[in-house]
This record gives C-alpha cells, sequence and structure tokens, in this order.
C-alpha cells in the first residue's frame, strides 16, 4: 500500500467571510497534501488579506481571487479547475468556517486509492451523538432534501447529500460537465447528480460536523423553495435519460405504462365525481371500477418502477481509471 505523499492530492477551500477561521483551518492539513488552494469569493471582510499571508508562509497553497462573487459552486469550479491544471490525482473540498473535521482526509482517501471509489462524502447522520449535537433545523431540512436529492441523482443508498465534506478522483472530476454545476448552494446537489451521469461510485463516510458560534449563509427557507423545483426538473432529466434515450429496459415499461394508467384513474376518476354529485345521482360502480382498477395498476407500476431504480445498476457507469491502473 502506498503512503498518501506518493499521491498528489489538493485541498480546495471557497472562502467567504472566514476571517476569523480559515488560517486555523489550513494549519490542521496534512503535510501529504500536495497543494492547497484557497478561492476568495470577492470576501467583503479581511479574508483576502489573510489569504495572501497563508499563501507568503506556505509554498503550497495557491490563492485565486474572484474580482465578484460567484457563489460556493462558482469557487469550487475554479478550485476544480486550477487542481486539474496541477495534474492532481485527487481533489478534496473542505469549507473555510472550521465545521469539518479533517482528521477524516485519510478515511476518504483510503476508500478512493484502495477500494476504488470515485467520490467520498461525509455523513453526519450514521451516529446518533452527531444527529443529537446538530441544530434541529438543518437537521429536518436535511431529511427532508436528502429524499429528494436521491430521486433525482439516482444515488438512493447516499444520506446526507447536501454535506459539503467531500474527496474527489480525478476520473470522475474530468467527466463532469462543469456548465452544468450550480454556483451556488445548490452546488453539493448538482454535483452529485452530474456524478450519476459520470458512472461514479460513491461512498458515504461517517464523520460529525463541528457547529459553534459561526453564522450559515444558506437561508433555509430560500433553500425550501428554491431547491425542489430544480431537484424535479433533474429528477425527470434523470429519468428521460435513463431508461427512455440511452436504455429501454423493464424500468421504461412500468413509467411507459404505469404513469399514463395513474394519472388517467386519478383525473378521470375526479372528473365523474364531480359529475355525478353535480346531478346528486350515484356513479355507476363500472365508472368506480374503471377509475379505481386504473389509479391502483397505474401505483403499482410506479412503485415497482421506483423499485427497479434503486436496484438497478447505473447505465452510465464506466470502469474506473484508477481500476486500469492497477491492472498494467
Amino acid at each position: 500500500m502506498k503512503t498518501f505523499k506518493e499521491y498528489s492530492i489538493a485541498v480546495v477551500i471557497p472562502c467567504y467571510k472566514v476571517e476569523e477561521h480559515i488560517s486555523k483551518v489550513v494549519d490542521k492539513i496534512p503535510d501529504y497534501v500536495t497543494s492547497i488552494i484557497l478561492v476568495d469569493d470577492a470576501s467583503p471582510d479581511k479574508t483576502g488579506d489573510i489569504l495572501d499571508k497563508l499563501a507568503l508562509s506556505n509554498p503550497k497553497i495557491k490563492v485565486i481571487h474572484h474580482e465578484k462573487n460567484r457563489g460556493v459552486g462558482g469557487s469550487m469550479i475554479t478550485g476544480f479547475e486550477e487542481a486539474l491544471r496541477e495534474n492532481n490525482e485527487v481533489v478534496i473540498k473542505i469549507d473555510g468556517d472550521g465545521q469539518m473535521d479533517i482528521s477524516y482526509f485519510s478515511n476518504m482517501l483510503y476508500f478512493i486509492f484502495e477500494k476504488q471509489y470515485n467520490f467520498a462524502k461525509g455523513n453526519r447522520f450514521f451516529d446518533r451523538k452527531m444527529l443529537r449535537e446538530m441544530p434541529v433545523i438543518r437537521r429536518i431540512g436535511n431529511i427532508g432534501m436528502g429524499f429528494l436529492i436521491k430521486m433525482a441523482s439516482g444515488y438512493w443508498h447516499i444520506f446526507d447529500p447536501t454535506n459539503g465534506f467531500f474527496c474527489i478522483h480525478s476520473s470522475a472530476l474530468k467527466r463532469i460537465d462543469f456548465s452544468r454545476l450550480s454556483k451556488r448552494f445548490f452546488f453539493e446537489s448538482s454535483l452529485l447528480i452530474e456524478l450519476y451521469y459520470t458512472g461514479a461510485k460513491i461512498k458515504d463516510i461517517a464523520m460529525p460536523a463541528i457547529y459553534a458560534a459561526e453564522k450559515s449563509n444558506l437561508s433555509v427557507w430560500k433553500t425550501l423553495f428554491t431547491f425542489p423545483p430544480k431537484l424535479f426538473k433533474a429528477f425527470l432529466r434523470r429519468i428521460w435519460l435513463r431508461y427512455f434515450i440511452y436504455d429501454f429496459n423493464i424500468g421504461s415499461l412500468y413509467l411507459f405504462f404505469g404513469i399514463p394508467l395513474f394519472f388517467f384513474g386519478l383525473i378521470f376518476g375526479i372528473i365523474k365525481w364531480f359529475h355525478y354529485a353535480t346531478l346528486q345521482i350515484a356513479t355507476p360502480t363500472g365508472t368506480i371500477m374503471l377509475s379505481v382498477i386504473s389509479l391502483v395498476l397505474g401505483f403499482q407500476m410506479l412503485l415497482a418502477a421506483i423499485q427497479y431504480d434503486i436496484s438497478a445498476d447505473n447505465p452510465f457507469s464506466l470502469e474506473n481509471e484508477t481500476d486500469l491502473k492497477n491492472k498494467k
């Protein structure tokens, strides 16, 4: 087994209003990290000046300043591009506010290099103690949004999908269309959605989040109103490509017949119920049965489609470049 020093590893940190925390975060980064890329996202405080001072004291640090604020996603795209230019094999993303335990670097890198995963991410929900320490509003939001993101991304086995502590292999990173990544707080979700189309193999790793006095820039209410439409659009795109463009299988048949049957039964039943209720006469038994049978059959087919989607292999899966290297 190689040591981590034998690999080229980059750490990318998007920096916005982190003047009180960033120095401590950088100091904790392990020596085996090859490159530290700090992206100043036009922070209005002294963050930019602090980053420049850190770069003077550490040759591994490269600071990139944005003239205009681009959001966490925009900062990460800048960091990804720089990491790929430097030919790093792996990119680790952490935040600059000190909420992430850097000691878990080794856990993520182990699954990337030794277990041949393309992407490893933190999961704050494996441990009850972690769950109790997490603010209630964040816990509720993550659970609800987590389910929607599973549907949109196709990664049904992952949890805590909005966790921003992750590690990605360059083999997957190079396949991602950066133009489809969100520039703002939808970034982590959009990254998972796009990883599906690279066939990336993802690993959840239990780790705690550290919550102190820092304030999040993410509005909970804004998330509730802006995320669902984006996730629904991504879900429709994935289903269309997965089951009707790149492949046609039993799951496609379930959807092809299940969707029209379900909505026919639902809409037909509502219309007929309203019609006969207006006339104040009983709805004919045949009409009721036609509506109920269509609704039930359609619903069962949709459930079967969901089960197939959960259990089926990702059709976009490609052999990991690290696997190819090991076979040479």
